[in-house]
């Protein structure tokens, strides 16, 4: 598991390989994370918007960019958290991710970027 604290803002990130959707011999591996967002803040807030740069062993970096995140936004109390889970897929089977979360202040719509701690993906048949 990886972490990274933003002006309170608490994200970790455990991810974990799929065989049973991954096709290595047709360059398909698929990956999915879980991410944990806990507020150490004293504001509530809302996560509005994320941005993703997907850097995938020997391909192109790819960038996603969008509302909310897996159709949610999310409001987060002080003392609380918010989890979800999401997918990658990639061609080389080794990879990794890091972003950022727009997240705004619900008592005085003030924004801030939130740092998505960098983490790697990395099929265990590409391991040796």
């Amino acid at each position: 598991m990886v972490t990274e604290i933003t002006q309170g803002i608490k994200v970790s990130v455990e991810t974990e390989y799929q065989p049973a959707y991954s096709s290595p011999t047709q360059y398909h591996y698929v990956f999915t994370y879980r991410i944990t967002i806990e507020n150490q803040s004293e504001y509530t807030i809302q996560l509005m918007r994320r941005h993703w740069n997907i850097y995938d062993a020997g391909f192109l970096m790819r960038e996603v960019e969008g509302e909310g995140v897996v159709g949610q936004q999310p409001v987060i109390e002080p003392g609380q958290t918010h989890q979800y889970v999401s997918g990658c897929n990639l061609k080389s089977g080794i990879g990794k991710m890091v972003g950022t979360y727009l997240m705004e202040r619900i008592v005085d719509g003030t924004q801030m970027q939130v740092n998505i701690p960098e983490f790697t993906m990395i099929a265990p048949i590409r391991q040796n």
